[in-house]
């Protein structure tokens, strides 16, 4: 569920018209809506309301100040994986004591900054991190709170870079070896066995995957807030969303895809898990990332030029894989609709990106309402893994981001001049 609409022949973001934005901080331009924002956010922690849980927003999906302000306001916690994001969340006023630190390189500067904050969990995701937490937290002269993240081998059935939770992936350490891991790790003094921690992957769109490494993982947290008093359980995040048809997408407890497959609500998944996890009697957190910011952003672009090549159609745009990288990586879906509607035929074509690379582009062969130089497109779904994953590749400045409340509209990130892009580098003494 989303507050893109048309209005008319007009697309709108809640109150606030695309085109209207377009005009005022030009294109490229993401627009984030944060009436979505709140209501995916408020959707999933009442579902999973029967537990005491803690939502904790994944910021690596997109890690905006303004995004971030949201969901602390929201009350919502924060799953960080760098020190810059903690730094972001802390800027953008979130508390560093509801926030986890994820990931597998963890260096000793960002696990000393981590401690110093006071942060609430590290997700450690490997025997030599969990060594290396205790001696920092032993030279700060600390106890460093630590939930191992276990591997438990299910398979989320999703894109193969975006599967987290087996034995192939490089995160977290195998179910098998994770008891061995606590009864070590509970006799190093500078050690707090706060928690344990599982993630098996993003985008999942049926619930079988999570309910199968619940049911495989509970008993293990059980034993082990029974043996080291583990106060909480993070089951991870993963929710997917709706990518094609987005624009259409409704609110009934299953969505049905173009392609028949259910999409998966939170209503549905806490259906199926609650009732696994609150016999444990342990916190619940949660990291959803995509399921929050996905649906609630698009990136606006202009149509440059209009390409014939013998039988193939090119419309090129602005924005580029600088800006979206997902189709470029992922041979990910983004929906693909015109600001402003006419009635016109629909034409089989590649929507692409400046950039030169074959790899830059957003849809291949598909059919959309004719278009003209200088018309705008809104690319959905890019609220998540869009601005996060922009570059500067071709000397190209990062696009202005725009959140909506209601009829009010806000810059919250200016576009980049170019100037700034090179503006760490210098010429060599030799070269002056």
């Amino acid at each position: 569920m989303h507050f893109f609409r048309y209005r008319g022949n007009e697309l709108f973001c809640e109150d606030v018209s695309l085109v209207h934005l377009a005009r005022r901080y030009g294109t490229p331009l993401y627009v984030y809506s944060q009436r979505t924002l709140e209501q995916n956010f408020r959707r999933l922690d009442e579902a999973m309301a029967p537990l005491r849980h803690l939502p904790c927003y994944a910021v690596k999906a997109n890690s905006n100040l303004a995004v971030l302000r949201v969901m602390a306001d929201l009350g919502g916690g924060f799953d960080v994986v760098s020190g810059g994001e903690l730094q972001r969340v802390l800027a953008a006023g979130g508390k560093a004591e509801r926030c986890i630190f994820a990931g597998v390189a963890k260096t000793e500067k960002e696990i000393a900054q981590a401690l110093r904050a006071g942060i609430y969990c590290f997700n450690v995701e490997s025997v030599p991190e969990l060594e290396r937490i205790d001696r920092v937290a032993a030279d700060l002269g600390t106890v460093a709170p630590v939930a191992v993240r276990v591997n438990p081998d299910v398979a989320a059935r999703t894109h193969a870079k975006i599967t987290t939770g087996t034995y192939q992936n490089k995160f977290g350490i195998a179910f098998e070896q994770v008891e061995g891991v606590y009864a070590r790790a509970a006799r190093r003094r500078h050690l707090w066995l706060r928690g344990l921690q599982m993630h098996i992957g993003s985008q999942l769109v049926r619930v079988d995957p999570f309910e199968q490494a619940v049911r495989k993982v509970a008993p293990l947290a059980h034993r082990l807030k029974d043996r080291y008093g583990i106060e909480f359980f993070s089951i991870g995040g993963g929710l997917g969303i709706v990518y094609e048809q987005a624009l259409a997408s409704g609110d009934p407890a299953w969505w049905q895809s173009p392609q028949g497959r259910r999409m998966l609500t939170p209503e549905v998944y806490a259906r199926r898990l609650v009732p696994l996890l609150e016999p444990l009697g342990l916190r619940i957190l949660l990291e959803p990332g995509r399921f929050l910011t996905g649906n609630a952003g698009v990136l606006v672009t202009r149509v440059e030029y209009i390409k014939q090549t013998g039988s193939k159609t090119f419309v090129i745009v602005d924005a580029a894989m600088t800006e979206l990288i997902r189709p470029a990586f992922y041979d990910a879906y983004h929906e693909i609709v015109p600001l402003r509607r006419r009635k016109t035929p629909a034409v089989v074509c590649d929507v692409v990106g400046g950039v030169c690379e074959s790899g830059d582009y957003f849809c291949k062969d598909r059919a959309l309402p004719r278009v003209r130089q200088g018309d705008l497109l809104a690319i959905l779904s890019a609220g998540a893994y869009g601005s996060v994953m922009a570059s500067n590749y071709n000397t190209r400045p990062l696009a202005a981001e725009v959140l909506v409340s209601g009829s009010r509209a806000a810059l919250v990130r200016k576009r980049q001049p170019v100037e700034a892009i090179w503006g760490l580098e210098q010429l060599a003494p030799w070269q002056q």
